[in-house]
């Protein structure tokens, strides 16, 4: 079986622990891992900063910047040269779906696509309080003021975050659309600081159901990531393992991904993961 990593981050990732990227590879080398796909947070539309009403942190440290891509691309290829007998590098984006910047994310992709072997594409900002568009995963503070107090109740929340990804997979995103989605429950990062509900209700279900159809329908992976293990308010996986039992059911590919930040979060739930597949 091949094991494989297609989730993970580099020091280029504005929030994350600003750790070598060589030095993650050479930890999932030691970890026996045969495929390791470098998934950076993609550079976000310049005007999208209009729409935000977070912390500014949140804008500003969610993705790494254009101007980082043509230092990215070249650490990544030397990567995969220098490691090319070791282990499998695949290089990609982990892609934020912005409802209102379909074209520009299409267009981002059709000039970068080419240069990659492996992408993500998640939900991290959902519109909310005024209008606005705030972080899912930022702070607990943006958390309830933008999202939670603007939802009739958590399981409103959780259907509103299962539409917008049901609108990322139907997008138009061009032939380098990311194949993966990310984190899928990722708006149940915080559920035991609000003591969001544990368990959907008929309604969410059905929104649920809808959206692991689509990414049947369309062929597409789901990210199973291990980071919200070790999320403090958290504490199971991106999905929770009723909706890994129904990607299984359906035949939905399941990927596990650390969604490492740094060294330390290499193969991170590696076990229990691959247990519950």
């Amino acid at each position: 079986m091949n094991k494989k990593d297609g989730h993970s981050h580099t020091e280029f990732c504005p929030h994350g622990s600003g750790d070598d990227v060589e030095l993650m590879i050479q930890k999932a080398i030691q970890f026996g891992f045969d495929t390791y796909s470098i998934t950076e947070h993609a550079p976000l539309p310049p005007t999208f900063q209009q729409e935000y009403a977070g912390e500014l942190t949140g804008l500003t440290e969610a993705s790494m910047a254009m101007s980082d891509l043509p230092a990215y691309f070249t650490k990544c290829r030397q990567m995969q040269a220098k490691y090319d007998d070791q282990i499998h590098i695949n290089v990609g984006f982990e892609v934020d779906f912005l409802p209102h910047h379909v074209d520009w994310t299409r267009n981002f992709l059709n000039e970068y696509g080419p240069q990659t072997t492996d992408n993500v594409l998640s939900v991290h900002f959902m519109q909310g309080t005024a209008d606005k568009f705030w972080c899912v995963d930022d702070t607990t503070g943006d958390f309830d003021k933008g999202l939670l107090t603007n939802a009739a109740d958590g399981q409103a929340l959780y259907q509103q975050y299962f539409k917008a990804l049901q609108t990322a997979v139907l997008a138009d995103l061009g032939k380098y659309a990311p194949k993966r989605i990310g984190h899928i429950t990722l708006i149940r990062k915080f559920q035991d600081y609000f003591q969001l509900p544990r368990t959907y209700d008929d309604a969410t279900q059905a929104e649920i159901d809808r959206l692991l159809n689509l990414i049947h329908d369309q062929g597409r992976e789901l990210d199973y990531n291990a980071a919200g293990l070790y999320k403090e308010f958290c504490n199971e996986t991106y999905p929770n393992l009723g909706i890994v039992r129904q990607a299984q059911a359906l035949g939905i590919p399941l990927v596990y991904g650390s969604d490492a930040h740094s060294i330390a979060e290499v193969g991170h739930g590696y076990h229990m993961v691959m247990d519950q597949l």
